[in-house]
């Protein structure tokens, strides 16, 4: 009998789909650096009940729901290259897998596969704080999920390495720097419809996942050193945000505006001013 898995056997992997729903023949699967996974498998049961019996009358599958949330430190060999898919207007899908094995991942054995097809990111949110290093957290919603006991036949799984520490990010607002940030996160949420139809063939998956309204939002800690930000809540200011991803890697808010300023101060701490910012778009990330 196998053991239980722990987390430093367990690997996930992405590849870009040509086809919805489809993972591509022989793949290059890229790795992505996962602090922590959750894979989600819901068949929204139907159950059905009527006079003449305490118990159930039946119990029949409805719409697969499959879900996966990944919380990730960003990798500086290529920072980007996961995240940049949140981005609407690529309209990209992915086959995401994530693996479970025993021994050493090139000869892995006793390996359980979660195969995730017709994944998009249904929200993204991105952060980095002092003394930390920059991570993102990744919600997607996928069409079907495969469980198998094997890689994909055919594929080359390669992984990144390094991180991206808080001093290798940065933030500007318009052409300037902003030197007094000690916090920042932004997320972007694409609010993804699962969409099914009446069908014989594959009736309770879902057909369609549109991206609908987008939601870009964030918000920034600053150390308390000036009013400029209540200034340009009162003056109705707009302005660009670009945060720095790592290396040349940046995403830019465009359109953006405080939402809420606060300064909370406590007796035995310094004044930090928290504000929060939507911001109208587009969102770049490159």
């Amino acid at each position: 009998m196998v053991e239980t898995y722990g987390a430093h056997e367990t690997r996930v992997y992405y590849v870009e789909e040509t086809a919805y729903g489809q993972t591509p023949t022989n793949p290059t699967m890229l790795g992505i650096p996962a602090e922590n996974v959750d894979p989600s498998l819901d068949p929204s049961l139907i159950k059905v009940r009527g006079i003449g019996s305490i118990d159930l009358q039946a119990v029949k599958k409805g719409l697969r729901s499959v879900s996966l949330k990944i919380s990730y430190p960003l990798p500086s060999e290529a920072p980007i290259n996961f995240l940049q898919w949140a981005k609407a207007e690529l309209n990209k899908s992915l086959s995401i897998q994530v693996l479970y094995y025993k021994g050493t991942f090139a000869s892995a054995t006793d390996i359980i596969s979660l195969l995730y097809m017709g994944c998009k990111f249904h929200k993204l949110t991105v952060e980095c704080s002092i003394e930390d290093v920059v991570k993102a957290t990744a919600e997607l919603i996928g069409q079907d999920l495969a469980v198998g006991t094997g890689k994909i036949s055919g594929a080359t799984y390669s992984d990144y390495a390094g991180v991206v520490p808080f001093y290798e990010s940065y933030i500007k607002k318009g052409a300037s720097a902003l030197d007094r940030v000690t916090d920042w996160k932004f997320t972007i949420e694409n609010n993804l419809k699962q969409v099914p139809v009446i069908r014989t063939t594959s009736g309770h998956l879902l057909k369609y996942l549109p991206y609908r309204h987008r939601n870009l939002t964030g918000e920034i800690t600053f150390e308390f050193e000036s009013k400029e930000e209540f200034d340009d809540v009162i003056n109705d200011a707009s302005f660009d945000l670009e945060f720095g991803l790592g290396g040349s890697n940046k995403a830019v808010f465009s359109g953006c505006k405080w939402e809420n300023i606060a300064a909370p101060t406590r007796i035995e701490d310094l004044v930090s001013c928290k504000a929060s910012f939507v911001a109208k778009g587009p969102v770049s990330i490159s």
